[in-house]
């Protein structure tokens, strides 16, 4: 065969590549290729059957929501409400960082046993001193913790995605997740909410009770002590009172002056005008003294007669005879000429008015002056009550004062005491402004499934074997078929013989 034929043969024949030529070197290689296979297979294996199949993740979502409308902390029994607002991704940026506190971890790291003593390369750089010691592998825990935690915010919701992955037993990782939320919503809260605000609130609100009480016990003990249980209400009333006597104490003075004055002006009628007046008149003769006369007269006649006929005319009895006989008849003549007037009185009704009048005015004037006596005692006395009763009411008075005062501090203080309480509940079921919406829950199965991992061993072993056998293919400058020295020689090839014959 000519050199020209022997290069279009060869030429053809390298164009022509068979799936045989293509799988010649795994064959070449095929030792090389069985130790890559075995040896990634083994570790996929040692990964799925140590790592895959004891690892497990769990994870939790915070919600970050306006803050909760929570009444502000003022003296006041009306407390404003103040309105959240959007949440802005520094906020979000602000709980990223607060859940990854040194702090926080270091505490959950304690609580769940992460700090326990372990073996590690560098545990020769551990300190002897066994608080010394505590302390360095609470802080290589802290540090391994916040490693493998993962914190992340979405980029279109306001939620904080948290997981955290841990080798060994599940309940690690769930105590983990469960701590961390409770110390970072205690945590949060310490931070928006004032500490200790309602027991401060209920220490006032006892306070003040006490002090209501004291001021309850000091009044109804006044109210004892003093005799009078509303002295405002009856100074006011005592006024009234001592107004109206001091009304009545003017009147009687006025009454007094008026029958005074009366009685002097009666009395003064009374001198000029006559207890008795003529009520009946009227004009009559003396006939009866004529008649009486007449019987004197011949009386006297019949004595004279008598004397005469035994005495003498000069005798002195018939001298007085004569005598009476002429005055009778003297007597007579003048009692012819004598007219009698008959006249009638009686009591004058207006000296009987004045005179009663006056008596009844004395006697009122008695009255009025007794009853101005008594009235200037008793304004004189109420007088003296309204001073103590003053003094008394106006003690009561600070008393009430004090009292209302205790009483409105302890309301106030009571209201403030509930808000705060109700804040606490809401704050002891997570209702504030950042909150677990999606709890963490021990994790059963592992975060990657041990056949899965052998399975992508399996395929990794495979294509890293047939990767290796090709590059040692590749790097290995030895001629292995004609082919080979034709193309690289430019020189035809006489004879080939196979290395198993060889």
């Amino acid at each position: 065969m000519s050199e020209q034929n022997y290069r279009n043969s060869f030429g053809k024949s390298t164009q022509d590549i068979t799936l045989r030529d293509f799988l010649a070197p795994l064959f070449r290689r095929r030792r090389l290729v069985i130790l890559s296979f075995c040896g990634v297979l083994l570790g996929a294996v040692l990964v799925a059957s140590l790592w895959a199949a004891s690892y497990y993740e769990a994870s939790m979502q915070i919600l970050v929501q306006e803050h909760r409308s929570d009444p502000t902390i003022t003296p006041s029994p009306n407390s404003a409400v103040g309105a959240g607002g959007m949440i802005t991704p520094d906020q979000i940026s602000s709980e990223v960082a607060l859940l990854q506190g040194n702090d926080i971890l270091r505490s959950v790291a304690s609580i769940c046993g992460l700090d326990k003593p372990a073996w590690h390369p560098l545990s020769f750089l551990a300190p002897s001193d066994p608080v010394a010691r505590k302390e360095y592998e609470l802080e290589r825990a802290t540090r391994k913790l916040a490693k493998n935690l993962d914190v992340e915010a979405e980029k279109t919701a306001d939620v904080i995605d948290v997981t955290y992955g841990h080798r060994g037993d599940p309940q690690t990782t769930g105590c983990v997740l469960n701590n961390l939320s409770r110390l970072y919503v205690e945590k949060h809260l310490q931070l928006i909410r004032p500490a200790g605000t309602s027991d401060f609130f209920a220490k006032e609100a006892d306070k003040y009770r006490e002090a209501l009480q004291d001021s309850e016990t000091r009044l109804a003990d006044f109210g004892r002590s003093a005799g009078v249980a509303a002295p405002d209400i009856i100074r006011t009333d005592l006024a009234q009172q001592l107004a109206n006597s001091i009304a009545a104490h003017h009147q009687s003075q006025q009454v007094i002056s008026a029958d005074e004055q009366r009685i002097r002006d009666e009395e003064a009628q009374l001198a000029v005008t006559p207890s008795r007046s003529a009520t009946q008149q009227s004009s009559n003769a003396a006939d009866i003294l004529l008649q009486q006369l007449q019987a004197n007269l011949l009386a006297a006649q019949l004595k004279q007669i008598q004397l005469s006929m035994k005495y003498d005319a000069s005798y002195p009895l018939v001298q007085e005879a004569n005598q009476e006989i002429a005055a009778t008849k003297a007597a007579i003549s003048s009692a012819e000429k004598t007219q009698y007037q008959n006249q009638m009185t009686d009591r004058d009704p207006t000296y009987e008015f004045l005179r009663e009048d006056v008596a009844r005015t004395k006697a009122d004037l008695a009255s009025q002056k007794a009853t101005a006596t008594a009235l200037d005692h008793s304004i004189d006395s109420m007088k003296l009550q309204l001073v103590d009763l003053d003094q008394k009411a106006v003690t009561q008075l600070g008393l009430l004062r004090d009292a209302k005062a205790n009483e409105g501090s302890y309301l106030l203080y009571v209201s403030k005491r509930e808000q705060e309480r109700t804040s606490d509940a809401l704050d002891a079921r997570s209702i504030a402004n950042v909150s677990v919406a999606v709890p963490p829950v021990v994790p059963v199965l592992p975060a990657h499934n041990p056949v899965m991992v052998m399975l992508i061993g399996f395929f990794l072993a495979l294509t890293t074997a047939v990767a290796v056998a090709f590059v040692a293919e590749y790097l290995d400058p030895s001629f292995r078929v004609p082919e080979d020295v034709v193309a690289t020689l430019s020189i035809p090839v006489l004879a080939s013989m196979p290395k198993r014959a060889a």
